[in-house]
């Protein structure tokens, strides 16, 4: 992943990651932004990515996905969705945003005008059920810590209504 000091040292086995947005700005305070990683993620799973737990909040992610490749899947992954994004604040003319991601993009990444996601995503492996269990609570519960909702499964855009038998926004896998 890039020029991070925190590496994928098994990328067969579950990660949990965080994926922040470059100065903590809040971009994905709409629909369509959120759509955008929803439908990578979905992408990701059909080629292969077993994603076990996500929350999306206003300007990070915070997830649990295995893969054939995880280190090389989440780069995919952010690299779409920093696309997109960019794309996407131009079509909504979000210009305060948008110098705040040039004016802070860091000086060796010359090949761009924009840097959209913070390096790495500090990978934690999960090396046992209870680890697992422990990071699945702590994403569920993220939006109640942050008094955006008072139960895990109000926030829409959270995998904590599948843990519940309910309908999520995308599928994910609830046994480990």
């Amino acid at each position: 992943m890039g020029r991070s000091r925190y590496k994928f040292k098994e990328p067969k086995s579950p990660y949990f990651m965080t994926c922040s947005v470059l100065n903590w700005l809040p971009v994905f305070t709409r629909p369509e932004s959120v759509c955008i990683i929803l439908d990578s993620l979905n992408f990701l799973i059909q080629e292969g990515l077993t994603l076990y737990a996500y929350v999306i909040l206003e300007n990070h992610i915070h997830l649990i996905a295995q893969s054939d490749d995880i280190g090389r899947d989440v780069a995919r992954f952010k690299a779409y969705t920093a696309r997109q994004m960019i794309a996407l604040l131009h079509e909504l003319k979000a210009k305060a945003i948008l110098d705040q991601l040039r004016f802070y993009k860091k000086a060796h990444k010359q090949d761009r005008t924009y840097q959209f996601w913070q390096e790495g995503v500090h990978p934690e492996l999960i090396h046992t059920s209870d680890m697992m269990k422990e990071k699945v609570e702590y994403i569920h519960q993220n939006p109640v810590k942050r008094g955006y909702v008072d139960r895990p499964e109000h926030w829409r855009y959270s995998s904590a209504r599948n843990y519940l038998g309910q309908e999520g926004l995308i599928d994910v896998c609830c046994s480990w």
